[in-house]
């Protein structure tokens, strides 16, 4: 997997509607009725555009707003912040940092003893890879997230062996 985050034509004709109107012009997908809300596995969230990845399962919490939300980006630098003025009101838009795709937005009303921030996201801009594909996926350097994950596969090949 390339480490380039970019937006390509390839990757945007790849989208589906949905993923397409909420990465690239903004959208909101609706409430409880999204991939992501009520996943509770194992794993990271990737930018559905470019592979970047975003968020993890460890900062997931079920904020009860119907959207997938979690109190921190995966890395500070994975996620930029503008301010949205759209719909009669100020909010603050999250979007990706490598192909500056839209994904949701961030409140001040998330968990206190983690920081206090709700970044609420859109699933149709998130791509889920399950911590047990991390590895074949290109992603094994955020394999030390999931410890459980980690005893469990080495716990399989001393038992293949």
């Amino acid at each position: 997997m390339s480490n380039d985050y970019g937006k390509t034509p390839d990757a945007l004709a790849r989208l589906t509607d949905a993923q397409y109107r909420v990465t690239q012009k903004e959208g909101t997908e609706p409430a409880f009725r999204n991939e992501y809300w009520n996943n509770h596995e194992d794993g990271i969230y990737v930018d559905i555009v470019s592979g970047q990845p975003l968020f993890a399962s460890v900062d997931k919490y079920d904020s009860g707003t119907g959207w997938p939300s979690f109190t921190k980006p995966i890395a500070p630098d994975a996620v930029t912040t503008k301010t949205d003025r759209s719909l009669f009101m100020t909010r603050t838009e999250v979007r990706s940092s490598g192909a500056d795709s839209h994904l949701g937005h961030l409140f001040p009303d998330g968990p206190r003893d983690a920081g206090g921030l709700r970044y609420c996201m859109n699933s149709a801009a998130l791509r889920f890879v399950p911590a047990s594909s991390l590895e074949d996926e290109g992603y094994g350097a955020y394999r030390n997230l999931f410890p459980t994950e980690n005893a469990q596969n080495t716990e399989n090949q001393e038992n293949a062996s």
